[in-house]
């Protein structure tokens, strides 16, 4: 059915494909919602920074 080069081609695709598939899930589930995550809070930090500044800026 396969000569042995095809079928080393063969198995090199099915790794390649299952690292894709599984790196993918990782950053999918992991890794975007963790960097999301971590910029929403970073900016409403900035956010409240910059109001507290006005508000001392106002007050004198």
């Amino acid at each position: 059915m396969f000569e042995f080069d095809q079928y080393l081609g063969f198995l090199a695709f099915l790794t390649i494909l299952t690292i894709g598939f599984w790196l993918m899930i990782f950053l999918l589930t992991f890794v975007i919602p963790y960097w999301v995550t971590g910029s929403a809070i970073e900016r409403l930090k900035e956010i409240k920074e910059e109001k507290k500044a006005k508000r001392e800026n106002a007050t004198h």
